[in-house]
């Protein structure tokens, strides 16, 4: 891709301001259009060191209202981040509904310089970009605007604008001798860069390469890309109803994942007890060991993710507890998932999931999670069939991800049956200290038993996979659910290190 940029366009002075104060206009003239339509802009830029990125985005961002645009500039990971999954601290900045983040660099840094100076090996480095696709397809099926540009100079010119930064004292500063020895390695940094390119320019999120050896053609190239090619268009009226109408009969596609077999609900059975005098040594017995391992977990930097969904008053709370009581409270958070706020609803449904996810050693309990996409916004219509029926795939992405980075993967669906709920739900509004636990939703949501079985039922067969499979808690008798569930997660930490 970079060899169509290597030839070197220009502009007169007269015509480039001419274009430039009309492409300006045009530019400041869109932001509203981007609020009242909820656009999400993603502008990134990427290229070589003295390129113009500062310059050209600079440019840009004059156009706009400062109060509708975040930039971010994307630096070497601090120790934090590179204790997350490469993806988090991106995840982290994408931006709401109706407003841009214009990212100077970007997540390419870790699938190009990367290679050549952290030592990726190629099938990491496939991996990795294989994750940015998905990234990137995951944003722009939910409405994103994404627009990538690649900023191209020659060898030649770079070394002549080094040069020149050197030449005073109040610029040199910005030349480091890295920026020397990439200038050095140019040919090398180029297939890097050029491979990059060629893989990650997808029908969803093309990249756009721009010769910038004339700065005055390069800017009107952004900017006529920004507003013409991209933003305009995808606020065409037609282009947004592309978006949003739905398609006939569409169909669930969980993707390319080995999916384990799953039992129906209604194939499970429900008659294991476990009496006070067998629950209380082995609870004992359970909870020590996992203090143990909890230490282990630390000490070798392994990341926990559990899940709890499950029926109303299947005894999520209860189960969690008795997990909590073996674990240091400095090592673990439990997030409660409820309806997600107005910020977490301007956003893709998975940012709030990513950004809660634990540090390497930590462990976090969802009570509740990402699984609310498939069953109660799939159930109560806060989504569109499309929208759901993607998010199988886009739920085994997100544990892959979590898997490569070496996460221990526990996800529990609590089982009852209806008259047991029945029995729980009055025992809460019969009982004055447990009355807060049932509400007008919980009846409601009972109402329409068979919707989210069906629901479930879906949810178990397309998303149990060998990375992250589902365990059915039998939990019509509490004491035997929370021992199964102690069970399992114990037996999934030891698994990690033998």
């Amino acid at each position: 891709m970079l060899e169509k940029a290597d030839k070197k366009t220009e502009i007169s002075e007269k015509d480039g301001k001419q274009r430039a104060k009309e492409l300006k206009a045009a530019l400041a003239a869109l932001q509203q259009p981007i609020k009242q339509n909820k656009l999400p802009v993603i502008i990134l830029f990427e290229g070589w060191g003295a390129a113009g990125k500062g310059s050209l985005i600079s440019s840009l961002i004059l156009n706009f209202d400062p109060r509708g645009f975040k930039v971010h500039s994307v630096t070497e990971p601090s120790e934090r981040e590179k204790r997350e999954p490469l993806l988090w601290r991106h995840w982290l900045n994408i931006p709401e509904q109706g407003k841009i983040s214009v990212l100077d660099r970007s997540w390419y840094r870790d699938v190009s310089v990367a290679k050549l100076e952290d030592s990726v090996g190629d099938a990491e480095n496939l991996r990795r970009m294989d994750d940015i696709r998905t990234f990137e397809r995951q944003l722009t099926d939910s409405g994103y605007l994404i627009i990538k540009f690649f900023l191209h100079i020659s060898k030649k010119e770079q070394k002549k604008r080094f040069e020149q930064l050197e030449s005073s004292k109040n610029t040199a500063w910005r030349v480091t001798e890295t920026d020397w020895k990439r200038n050095r390695r140019y040919e090398d940094y180029y297939q890097v860069f050029d491979e990059m390119l060629e893989y990650t320019s997808t029908e969803n999120a093309p990249w756009h390469v721009v010769s910038c050896m004339d700065k005055t053609a390069a800017e009107l190239e952004i900017f006529r890309t920004v507003v013409v090619d991209c933003i305009n268009a995808a606020l065409k009226p037609q282009s947004k109803a592309a978006l949003t109408a739905p398609t006939e009969n569409p169909a669930i596609e969980p993707g390319n994942f080995p999916l384990l077999p799953m039992p129906k609900l209604a194939e499970i059975p429900l008659d294991k007890t476990l009496d006070e005098k067998r629950y209380k040594p082995r609870l004992r017995e359970l909870q020590d060991g996992l203090s143990a391992l909890h230490g282990k977990l630390y000490r070798k930097k392994v990341p926990v993710v559990i899940v709890y969904e499950g029926w109303d008053a299947a005894g999520k709370g209860g189960n969690i507890r008795r997990l909590a009581q073996a674990l240091d409270p400095r090592g673990y958070e439990v997030v409660p998932i409820a309806a997600p706020s107005r910020e977490e609803s301007a956003r893709h449904y998975l940012w709030r999931f990513w950004k809660n996810l634990p540090k390497d050693g930590h462990i976090a309990v969802f009570d509740r999670s990402w699984y609310g996409r498939v069953m109660v916004e799939r159930i109560e219509g806060f989504c569109t069939a499309e929208d759901w029926q993607r998010a199988y795939r886009e739920i085994n992405e997100f544990e892959d991800q979590l898997h490569d980075w070496g996460a221990v993967i526990v996800k529990f669906w609590l089982q009852i049956d209806r008259d047991e709920q029945l029995k729980r739900f009055q025992d809460r509004q019969n009982t004055p200290s447990k009355q807060w636990k049932i509400t007008d939703e919980d009846w409601r949501n009972r109402s329409k038993w068979e919707e989210y079985e069906t629901a479930v039922n879906d949810m178990l067969q397309y998303t149990s996979t060998e990375f992250a499979p589902w365990h059915i808690i039998e939990s019509q008798d509490k004491k035997y659910g929370r021992i199964q569930a102690l069970e399992i997660i114990t037996d999934a930490i030891r698994e990690r290190f033998e």
